[in-house]
């Protein structure tokens, strides 16, 4: 199925969320005076219900109501929680019986526990007074989406369009779910769940949490370039994780979503083999382009289709391969049932959900930050997490996007609160998993990648394993532990890599990095930051100075 949205309503509306509590500061940190806050946005309850109460009554007048009640995780778990939907939207329930459970069995669960309440509108009652584009009824003059994490409630109006409108994805399963996670001690992540099968048969679960466009679909698919590895997918973009405290102490993860909802530019059968495969069949496509015998496209796919094919973009307008202007939107999506992908893993759908080794982090960073960094402990490894950011280009371009814990948007509480609470879950009786930095992304002075990349990555799971498994050392450095070369599996590689750029770090680089991270962190944080977070970042610019010059 293929969907062409009103144009004016194809994006997320980040500006117009908000997460409205009594007291401003349980939503947002005490950032600097001057400077704009980009950690959460947050209205009072009383301006937030005059903003409801505008928009609500009578919203759906003329329209059908579908009411959806939906398991995030296995229905049953003790890891998972219900929600129920109120849309007038058929996309929205389409798309939530793809994206969550939704079945007679959550109802019979709702008798025993609460559940998170959400309602979405598309704000347009009938009889419609305005123009309706592409039968996407829609109102996004008015858009608003509202969390009430106190009360466990969002309200969202005015878009049908992605996490706008699918109130279990980004709204329930990190934003709300985040502020209940901290008040039962466990975390709800953007983060992949996987699983890497080494040659041996050894088998390991890892989760990983990507700034935006850095990978993070793509790892969770990936099809391994080195002979005998298997990689098992359990989700590919929420984790929600618990300490088996009355066990074994270990972290176990679940996937709270039952499809997946990705970025389509950029996948095709080379860097994603496994996603091309997955929506086959029974799957919704939002703003890409139609071709002329009925298939789907969009930029990156550009090798798949006859160069000469007729096409309409998600504009309506026609096109061809060459023709000006990109046929599909930038963030047009794919949907599609998680069952459905060739790798999915036996127990994605585990009620005790699976045990994880180690954290991932990554970040686009074409300069000065090597392939794979391990923390010196777990305070270091949230730091690593807390700086997560990337950059535009291997030369000139200075600018850094920070998206600290892959998590940026998607926080539903204070964030220095939030790495505290991260902080907080070390304790004597638990394994705490190893936590790590990766950048596919580094580059020479010419900007040429030093890392191949896609399949190549296994290569960095696989000693990422090992060092879990203590099967490996590893080089201290003022950044962290890296990789010896000769524990470093780099044989079959179409071309030599320069090992010695690929993990240099540049003096010069690093401080100006270690300065740029804390300016950040405390601009946004404020008081609100962990002190330790300052104290390793002093040992972190200390280390770095006492380096020779070079």
């Amino acid at each position: 199925m293929l969907q062409l949205p009103d144009p004016r309503d194809a994006d997320v509306v980040e500006g117009k969320t908000w997460i409205s509590t009594e007291d401003q500061y349980e939503t947002v940190p005490h950032f600097k005076a001057g400077v704009k806050g980009i950690l959460g946005q947050w209205k009072n309850p009383k301006d937030m219900k005059a903003e409801l109460d505008e928009r609500f009554p009578g919203c759906m007048k003329g329209r059908t109501m579908y009411m959806i009640p939906f398991s995030m995780g296995p229905v049953g778990s003790t890891m998972s929680k219900i929600g129920i939907l109120l849309t007038d939207s058929s996309y929205v329930l389409l798309s939530m019986r793809i994206m969550t459970k939704v079945s007679q069995k959550v109802l019979e669960v709702l008798k025993h526990g609460d559940f998170v309440k959400c309602v979405h509108s598309v704000g347009c009652p009938r009889p419609v007074k305005k123009k309706v584009t592409n039968n996407w009824p829609c109102n996004p003059e008015k858009a608003i989406i509202a969390h009430l994490p106190q009360d466990r409630v969002v309200m969202s109006y005015g878009s049908g369009y992605g996490g706008n409108s699918l109130l279990g994805k980004k709204c329930f399963a990190l934003r709300i779910a985040s502020v209940i996670a901290r008040d039962e001690g466990w975390m709800a992540e953007h983060m992949l769940i996987m699983s890497v099968t080494d040659p041996a048969g050894k088998k390991k679960f890892v989760s990983a949490a990507f700034a935006s466009e850095s990978g993070k679909t793509n790892l969770a698919m990936i099809n391994p370039s080195v002979p005998g590895f298997k990689v098992k997918v359990v989700g590919n973009d929420i984790a929600w994780m618990k300490f088996n405290d009355a066990g074994n102490g270990e972290l176990r993860g679940i996937n709270p979503e039952a499809g997946f909802f990705g970025v389509a530019p950029g996948v095709n059968s080379k860097t994603n083999p496994n996603a091309m495969l997955t929506f086959q069949k029974d799957c919704i496509f939002t703003n890409v382009a139609e071709t002329a015998d009925g298939g789907f496209f969009w930029e990156g796919m550009e090798d798949e289709v006859d160069k000469n094919m007729r096409m309409t973009t998600w504009l309506n307008q026609e096109w061809r391969i060459g023709s000006p202007g990109l046929a599909a939107h930038p963030n047009s999506r794919f949907m599609a049932p998680a069952s459905q992908c060739p790798i999915i893993h036996p127990k994605w759908e585990d009620p005790a959900g699976v045990p994880i080794s180690a954290i991932i982090f990554g970040g686009c960073r074409p300069r000065g930050v090597p392939l794979v960094v391990e923390s010196f402990s777990w305070e270091h490894g949230v730091l690593l997490g807390a700086c997560v950011k990337s950059e535009a280009t291997a030369a000139g371009d200075t600018g850094k996007t920070h998206d600290p814990m892959g998590m940026q948007p998607f926080i539903g509480y204070n964030f220095g609160k939030y790495l505290q609470h991260w902080l907080d879950m070390k304790k004597p009786e638990r394994k705490m998993p190893k936590i790590f930095h990766v950048n596919w992304f580094r580059a020479d002075g010419d900007g040429k990648p030093l890392w191949p990349g896609l399949g190549e990555n296994i290569r960095v799971l696989d000693w990422i394993l090992k060092r879990c498994d203590g099967e490996v050392e590893a080089i201290k450095t003022p950044a962290g532990y890296v990789p010896k070369k000769g524990d470093f599996n780099l044989d079959g590689l179409d071309k030599p890599v320069d090992w010695e750029e690929l993990f240099s770090l540049p003096k010069k680089y690093w401080l100006e990095d270690t300065r740029e991270s804390r300016r950040f962190l405390e601009d946004q944080m404020g008081t609100d930051l962990p002190k330790v977070m300052s104290t390793l970042l002093d040992q972190q610019e200390k280390d770095f100075s006492d380096l020779p010059d070079k």
